[in-house]
């Protein structure tokens, strides 16, 4: 569905040019496949950077910290109007 009709935000063209195949190979944590971990290494942090924020507690100052950093100074999506993440690159999901 992805594939053939994109997503909200990414047009199908899009997801066609970045994907091999339509169709997509769902693996088990226990697969211990590189992507997999690649994935964790980005979300880990974001999802522990959204706590800390809702917390109010300071970011600590490691690896995780770190990549929290990059991603909110250059990767997560901005509102185009007020350049705000929330709501954008970040989203609390129920």
């Amino acid at each position: 569905m992805i594939y053939k009709q994109g997503t909200e935000n990414i047009p199908a063209t899009t997801v066609q040019k970045h994907l091999l195949s339509k169709d997509l190979v769902f693996s088990p944590k226990s697969a211990n496949v590189a992507g997999l971990q690649l994935a964790d290494l980005i979300a880990h942090p974001s999802a522990r950077q959204m706590r800390f924020a809702r917390d109010g507690l300071p970011l600590p100052d490691d690896f995780g910290g770190r990549v929290a950093t990059l991603l909110t100074e250059a990767k997560y999506a901005r509102n185009p109007k007020n350049h705000v993440i929330e709501g954008y690159g970040l989203k609390w999901l129920p």
